[in-house]
């Protein structure tokens, strides 16, 4: 269905939270890992859309980058995702953005102290 919106709201206790917006009826909704249907959310109205929310399922997590589709199941249109990050994957890639931005920093003082002397 054209113009919805799934904006996400948090991620507590293993469920994922979100509301769904849009003109229209609530489309049926799925959960795909992998291209696997993984879970159907739950859906009420609110006002200004509907709030919808699934449990992570706990056999999907594991080390190395999960992502999880939240979508339009007549369309297949993806509305959301959420993506988890487990594990030495994620211990190396902060390791590794951590030290990119130690030498970024590190970049801008020499330029910053070569300023100031030049001025």
């Amino acid at each position: 269905m054209a113009g919805l919106v799934l904006t996400r709201m948090r991620l507590a206790g293993g469920v994922w939270e979100g509301l769904l917006s849009g003109r229209g009826e609530l489309p049926p909704l799925r959960v795909r890992h992998r291209d696997q249907l993984v879970a159907e959310p739950e859906a009420e109205a609110v006002a200004g859309g509907w709030f919808v929310r699934f449990r992570l399922p706990l056999d999907r997590l594991s080390d190395g980058v999960q992502t999880f589709v939240i979508e339009d199941a007549s369309t297949g249109d993806a509305l959301a995702h959420e993506t988890i990050i487990a594990g030495d994957a994620a211990e190396q890639d902060l390791s590794a953005e951590v030290m990119l931005l130690r030498a970024e920093l590190d970049m801008l003082k020499r330029a910053f102290r070569r300023h100031c002397a030049e001025g």
